[in-house]
């Protein structure tokens, strides 16, 4: 076969056929290698010289591993170089397979890290790590499926709300989701609180849910995305984290991998956020936006606060009830705005013959009519969770101890420090400190007054759902210090900052 060298790779959409289409990823994404013999001006039999000569149909690792080293792609990015597709996707395939040791790829993290990656190289990561694994095709459930995706924050339940609201207006929604770590609460913990609730399904149940219900939210399957899920364990342990290139491609490939064709990324700033400023969300946003378009997808994302938490419930099971309260109009102002804005992205996204005034209309509707309620409660009996907790009131286990902390004094509330709060939460239980802590579903806090709010001293400020009495009294300190006051007025934070398309 001779010592094939790589010189370019061009991303089809299609099925292997022969000839050049040598690398088939899925039923959606191949490669057309262009490679060159290691023999200047050779011909071949399809008269073809070496130069612009069609890779053989079949590269194996065997022939990877001699047409390229890890090693030199380490110096290559390190010294500030551009990687191609293939020798982006040599690293990331032979990353996932073992075939590179994890100290080569923390060394290639930190080069990235370094030397950031171009639009193109992070959207052929992107690529690479969605096809490290099964991708699915929904197209036979639906024409089209929405998906959302947030980056973390404080008392952030919008899916629960967002989902079955954009679904009783006709748009598909299947979302793989994941787990909390840290302040940040995760979609799955939540819905958990509800029992019975089944978040592990099979693709066959995914699709066959999607396709009867409207909407289905499971945990990642471990079939998609492999690589990205290997990597970011590596990355969590060698301070490479930061990268914006590996952050837009870890998010965006579970989100291709995943089928999706639409997708409103919902990207947090503030204290209880991963992107502290507004400049660094707009910079996630906008590589993540770049990211999905240039793969063919529909996706815009909306910057939105968590300077302080969003809604006034924090934890899982309380979340779960505000949210559904939310669905019956009863909800937290803040909360029902912001889903308002997801919602209309996502259906806007889907439908490109809905303007914002004309997707407001149908949420209203789907709201007030009560159809995005029983959708709610169609999703979740769905997936095997009882519906008689989720009644008017719920009924959700309740922690033991459910104590009010009244106002320290008489004021305007100036700001509420949200890392504080999710960390107070996480000490209650609610989170957790490592990957693989128990969860207690009914423990968090509900604030009764935030940014902007005035208060007088004695009045309920917040109350505290906990497991034990240490436990409380820890978090009632760390609470009470999060609030900042004010003696005049104070405007609350903009919910959202902008929308990027």
């Amino acid at each position: 076969m001779g010592n094939w060298t790589f010189v370019r790779a061009v991303r089809v959409a299609c099925f292997p056929t022969g000839g050049g289409r040598a690398f088939l990823f899925s039923t959606r994404l191949c490669y057309t290698l262009v490679a060159y013999s290691d023999k200047p001006g050779a011909q071949h039999r399809d008269g073809l010289s070496s130069v612009g000569r069609r890779a053989p149909p079949v590269l194996g690792p065997l022939v990877w591993r001699r047409m390229m080293r890890a090693v030199d792609l380490i110096i290559k990015k390190r010294d500030g170089g551009i990687l191609s597709a293939a020798e982006i996707d040599y690293f990331c395939q032979s990353y996932t397979r073992g075939d590179i040791p994890d100290y080569q790829a923390a060394a290639w993290a930190m080069a990235v890290l370094l030397k950031g990656m171009t639009r193109q190289e992070t959207i052929d990561l992107t690529l690479s790590m969605a096809a490290s694994g099964e991708t699915l095709d929904l197209h036979d459930v639906a024409p089209v499926v929405v998906d959302k995706h947030s980056t973390g924050g404080v008392g952030d339940k919008t899916t629960i709300a967002v989902a079955p609201l954009v679904a009783a207006c006709g748009l598909p929604v299947g979302k793989m989701s994941g787990r909390g770590l840290g302040f940040s609460g995760g979609t799955l913990d939540k819905l958990e609180a509800i029992p019975g609730y089944e978040t592990v399904l099979s693709i066959e149940q995914f699709k066959a849910q999607l396709g009867q219900v409207g909407v289905v939210v499971a945990g990642q399957s471990g079939d998609l995305a492999p690589a990205d899920a290997k990597l970011y364990a590596l990355r969590d342990v060698t301070g490479t984290v930061p990268s914006l290139p590996l952050i837009a491609s870890s998010i965006m490939s579970k989100k291709i991998a995943a089928g999706a064709d639409a997708i409103v990324l919902d990207v947090k700033t503030g204290t209880g956020a991963f992107m502290k400023t507004l400049d660094e969300a707009r910079a996630l946003a906008r590589i993540m936006v770049d990211i999905g378009q240039g793969l063919g997808r529909q996706v815009s994302a909306v910057i939105s606060d968590m300077n302080q938490p969003l809604g006034r419930a924090v934890g899982n099971a309380l979340e779960v009830i505000e949210a559904v309260d939310t669905l019956r109009g009863k909800g937290p102002a803040d909360f029902c705005q912001h889903c308002m804005v997801v919602a209309e992205q996502m259906l806007v996204l889907g439908d490109p013959s809905l303007d914002l005034a004309s997707a407001r209309s149908l949420l209203r509707d789907a709201l007030e009519s009560g159809r995005a309620l029983d959708k709610l409660m169609a999703w979740i009996s769905a997936q095997g969770g009882d519906i008689t907790v989720l009644g008017d009131p719920p009924a959700l286990r309740r922690a033991p101890l459910v104590r009010s902390v009244p106002a320290p004094r008489s004021g305007i509330v100036r700001a509420i420090d949200a890392m504080e709060v999710g960390l107070a939460a996480v000490e209650l239980g609610a989170g957790r400190a490592r990957k693989g802590d128990p969860i207690d579903h009914s423990v968090g806090v509900v604030l009764h007054a935030k940014v902007g709010e005035e208060v007088r001293a004695g009045d309920p400020l917040l109350t505290i759902h906990a497991s034990d009495g240490d436990k409380l009294a820890a978090a009632r300190r760390r609470l009470l210090a999060a609030y900042a006051w004010s003696e005049g007025d104070v405007e609350p934070p903009p919910l959202v900052y902008e929308v990027i398309c």
